[in-house]
């Protein structure tokens, strides 16, 4: 009684399924071991502002190549997933989509943004979350972070403070790119040159 191969492979419902087992099992989770090495990776959380792209793709699947390996070494390897805020970039987005809806920045008020500015996080950071699993990244899923969630915010405001006070960030003379819109400057990346 012996059963064919399929020609070709189908991995419709079955990657799902073993990486689903993982997470049940928890493989991925990390907690403090005093008796093992540590190992950490902390994913350069991509931005909300959209979905993953290749480059995500090949820097994540390197991440989880070392993160693996240093696992089979016995090290106590924990691998940080999360996203970032990306803010004037996601500002600008969260914008162009009300501007799609006829409603101005301006008439919907700052609470009523802030409530936008995360429902686009719940969409976007959500299907880059969902991304990273479908690539089957052994990330700890129980560690999640998003850079405005109030520990990490709290966090960040912190050291900036006591970086400013020791005179480590400072405002000086440079070139910038400057959105006349946004009334702020922008990365380089939404320049249009």
């Amino acid at each position: 009684m012996s059963k064919e191969l399929a020609k070709t492979y189908d991995p419709h419902g079955l990657e799902d399924r073993i990486y689903q087992n993982w997470l049940d099992k928890k493989y991925f989770h990390a907690e403090v071991d005093r008796s093992k090495k540590p190992f950490t990776i902390v994913i350069p959380p991509p931005n909300i502002t959209g979905q993953l792209h290749m480059g995500h793709a090949l820097d994540n699947t390197m991440q989880d190549i070392l993160i693996r390996f240093k696992r089979m070494q016995g090290y106590n390897a924990l691998w940080q997933p999360g996203t970032d805020h990306a803010s004037i970039a996601t500002e600008v987005k969260i914008i162009e989509k009300l501007k799609e809806e006829g409603i101005d920045k301006h008439d919907l008020g700052r609470e009523k943004f802030l409530e936008r500015a995360w429902q686009w996080k719940e969409e976007y950071g959500g299907r880059i979350i969902s991304q990273l699993k479908k690539l089957g990244s052994s990330c700890d899923w129980d560690r999640e972070r998003f850079t405005m969630d109030e520990g990490c915010n709290k966090a960040v405001t912190e050291v900036f403070c006591k970086m400013h006070e020791k005179g480590y960030i400072y405002k000086g003379s440079r070139m910038i790119n400057w959105c006349p819109v946004c009334n702020t400057s922008i990365s380089d990346a939404e320049v249009e040159y």
